[in-house]
């Protein structure tokens, strides 16, 4: 049966009517201050400096060492800096304002952003991006120190001893899951047995396989834990997401839509990733339904 029944949220991984006049707004924006936009970012050194004083003030010395530039090229640049109030000047060091710290972490979010885009390209392109809610894929530059873990034809059980090897390793487990098997959810069962905190999210198909063998009895044993949980996301998302105290694995769809890629997970034990994957678990359980059995 079903427990805890709660309203749905507002999705927010839609474009919404405020969003599109939000993106009206940045184009015409965009039209009225692009020379100033082009003007810093074709500028290398400009775009270095900040992003040097964003790590704390720096002197003349230290810029030129950060930078590989020498005083001559980097003054004219510090001055435009300075005349825009991006950066600021004391004691013989400089530093970012309120306004370029601002303008600082923006460019910072761009770099990272099309740093993982790149660095995983092919992962991005062979699967439905478009399930991870928009506000997370604002924030994508978070997953860049991450790696594939793939399928090979030499180790055909790579992901899944992945997984195996983050729920031995964890003191709380999260997990989002479209799909699953007997051996995938006996491992879940067999950590939450040893006190491990355990939520699972899954769809109302998966829920009632959960009630018929072989899974309903490790399914009980999960239940039956003060520290496990299972609840029933409906609409389930269409990506599969296993998240821990100390590591996220992130799995997707492939383009058709239909077929859950389960050889190909995107793995990290970054704590900045660690806490995007749990942000986001966090976002879905807030729309899920506990179930008791």
């Amino acid at each position: 049966m079903m427990a805890g029944q709660k309203l749905y949220r507002e999705k927010t991984d839609e474009i919404t009517p405020k969003d599109q006049t939000d993106i009206n707004m940045a184009v015409d924006h965009y039209t009225r201050i692009m020379g100033d936009i082009q003007a810093l970012f074709r500028s290398r050194l400009q775009i270095q400096i900040l992003l040097a004083l964003a790590d704390g003030n720096k002197t003349l010395a230290q810029l030129r060492e950060i930078t590989g530039s020498s005083s001559q090229a980097l003054i004219p640049k510090i001055r435009k800096l300075e005349t825009s109030n991006y950066i600021a000047i004391s004691e013989y060091e400089y530093h970012l304002t309120a306004v370029g710290r601002i303008l600082t972490l923006k460019i910072q979010d761009i770099i990272l952003f099309k740093s993982v885009s790149r660095k995983h390209k092919g992962f991005w392109d062979q699967h439905r991006v478009d399930a991870i809610p928009i506000i997370f894929l604002r924030d994508l530059g978070e997953l860049y120190q991450t790696e594939i873990i793939s399928d090979t034809n030499v180790d055909i059980f790579n992901v899944y001893f992945n997984f195996l090897r983050m729920l031995n390793e964890a003191d709380r487990i999260c997990i989002v899951s479209p799909i699953s098997s007997p051996a995938h959810t006996e491992a879940v069962a067999k950590r939450a047995m040893e006190g491990v905190t355990v939520d699972l999210l899954v769809s109302k198909e998966l829920a009632e396989q959960f009630s018929r063998q072989p899974y309903a009895e490790k399914i009980a044993e999960v239940t039956a834990t003060a520290r496990g949980k299972v609840f029933i996301l409906d609409p389930m998302p269409k990506l599969g997401l296993t998240v821990t105290d100390k590591a996220i694995s992130l799995g997707l769809y492939k383009l058709d839509g239909i077929t859950y890629d389960s050889t190909t997970d995107l793995f990290s034990k970054d704590e900045r990733a660690v806490r995007w994957g749990q942000r986001l678990f966090d976002y879905y359980r807030d729309q899920a339904t506990e179930l008791t059995f």
